[in-house]
């Protein structure tokens, strides 16, 4: 009977160890799948920050373009403003030397 009884409490013993490793194994491919969770949201996070990071620069190179786009049409639009001008007087700088020599 002692002998058993022995043999009960083993298997009971036994079964105790390997429902203890089953539950540590849980909890050891919980923290894994925790920790492996944990990086894939922080590589999203930093993913979504570098995202964000390139619009907001493509949108400040898209406005300086536009400025600069808009600069030179204002440049241009002054030349040729410039331009008829100096046209202008020289044509009136011509006549009035055309007058003089005919007077």
């Amino acid at each position: 009977m002692r002998k058993t009884l022995i043999a009960g409490l083993s298997v009971l013993a036994v079964a105790g160890l390997s429902a203890c490793s089953e539950k540590t194994q849980d909890k050891i491919e919980n923290a894994g799948a925790a920790v492996g969770s944990d990086i894939d949201n922080n590589v999203d996070r930093a993913g979504q920050k570098i995202d964000n990071g390139l619009d907001r620069a493509g949108a400040a190179i898209d406005r300086g373009t536009d400025k600069v786009d808009a600069a030179a049409d204002n440049a241009a639009a002054d030349a040729k403003r410039e331009s008829r001008e100096a046209k202008h007087d020289v044509g009136s700088a011509l006549e009035n030397a055309g007058r003089d020599i005919k007077n």
